[in-house]
This record gives C-alpha cells, structure tokens and sequence, in this order.
C-alpha cells in the first residue's frame, strides 16, 4: 500500500533525528542563522536516496508538494532533501516548473547553502532544457531579495562551465555589478570564473572593462583562475 505524505515525511524527519551528529556544525559555514538537526553531509544524502525510493514512481506535482512540506519546515537538511527530490525528476522537467522553482528561491531559501544547492542544480538543468526561461533569471537579478539575485547568477554555474550563455551572464552580471550584498558579489563572481573556463578572452575583456567599478570581493572571485599575467592586470588599481 502506498504510504501517505505525512508517512512519508515523518519518516524522513525520523531518519534525520536518528542522524544527529553533535560533531557536525554547518553554522560555522553561514554568517546567516541556519536551522539544523546537526548531522554530516554524507549522512543526509544517504537519507535522500534510500528516501526518494518510496517516492521515486509518484507524479512529479505530487514529489513537488513533498518537497514544499519539507522547505516549510526551514530545517537546512530537509531543505537539502527536497534538493535532491527535485533534481532527481529532471527528466520530467516542463518550461513552466521554473515558476514552482522559484517560489521556493522566494519564499524557502534563507542561505547560501540550500540557494546554491538548489539553483546549481535543479534550476540549472531546467535553464539548459529550456533556454528561453532564462529570462526568468533576469528578473530574479532585479529582486529585493538577496537569495533571489544570488539565484540569478549561481543557477549558471554549471552552464557557465560548458561555456553556454555568455551573453546572459554578462546581462545578467551588469545587472548585479553594484550590488552591494557580499552574497551577491561572490555568486556573480562565481559565475563570471566558471565562464572564464571555455571563454577566458571574453571574460578577461568584460573585467578589464568593469574592473574599477566592480566591487573587489566579486572581482577577486571572477579572477580567481584567470593566468598569472591576467590576473595581475586585473587587480591593478
């Protein structure tokens, strides 16, 4: 008989209370307040797997809702949980699940731990499927919420690698170049060093461009494996 989602979720939350590690301490990772049970990464991707066998042949609105339930509770592990749900369906991804996607940036995602969890790999694959959504990520750039912008960049982070949409990067990382939010900065200096990967001459010229404007945290993450020679006059006041 198939379990019910109350089942389901308090089995995950039980499995996770079983997992409790006092050794582990993902607070000293976040300046941000975070939730947690207190466990070790490898403890919670173990839960998720054998967990989402009980979920695995559900219909995706039905895995979307558990995963809501568990964002809901603002816990980091079951946020990291409905990650790995999430991400685990992207065969099954359509356009408009961009929209449940970032309800959850908007409403759930209180660090950069479940943002770049998220976004790196849920959001992102659904962007590669689906090209034309990046104008969601745009928008998201122009939000007032800091997770939302840091979403815009870091859901490139995986595309950036293969050298997919440099154009949107440099719109999108225009749109962020001010900002003043440090986890903003590093997100958009993240994704500017993963394009520099298969596009370093590019990148290199957006820099040198932006440099003096550009605050130094984002500029020191975008350079970060940039050549020596690159590098040097990049930081050159």
């Amino acid at each position: 008989m198939k379990s019910s989602a109350k089942n389901i979720i308090n089995d995950v939350r039980e499995a996770l209370q079983n997992s409790v590690d006092e050794t582990a301490d993902a607070q000293r990772y976040s300046k941000d307040k975070l939730k947690v049970y207190g466990m070790r990464n490898a403890a919670i991707a173990s839960i998720a797997k054998i967990s989402f066998k009980e979920i695995k042949d559900r219909p995706k609105e039905e895995i979307f809702s558990l995963c809501e339930i568990l964002w809901k509770s603002e816990y980091l592990e079951e946020g990291y949980i409905a990650c790995n749900w999430s991400y685990a369906i992207r065969r099954q991804y359509e356009a408009d699940d961009i929209k449940t996607f970032e309800n959850w940036v908007q409403h759930y995602v209180t660090n950069w731990i479940t943002c770049d969890t998220l976004c790196n790999h849920t959001v992102g694959t659904l962007i590669e499927m689906y090209p034309k959504q990046i104008s969601y990520l745009k928008k998201w750039a122009l939000s007032d919420n800091r997770w939302m912008r840091r979403a815009a960049a870091v859901t490139l982070i995986v595309p950036a690698k293969k050298g997919l949409f440099l154009p949107d990067i440099f719109k999108i990382a225009d749109t962020l170049l001010m900002d003043k939010d440090d986890m903003v900065q590093k997100g958009y200096g993240w994704m500017l060093k993963e394009a520099s990967k298969e596009n370093l001459e590019k990148v290199y010229q957006y820099i040198m461009k932006h440099r003096a404007s550009m605050p130094r945290t984002a500029l020191r993450y975008a350079i970060e494996k940039f050549p020596p020679q690159m590098k040097a006059e990049a930081m050159k006041k």
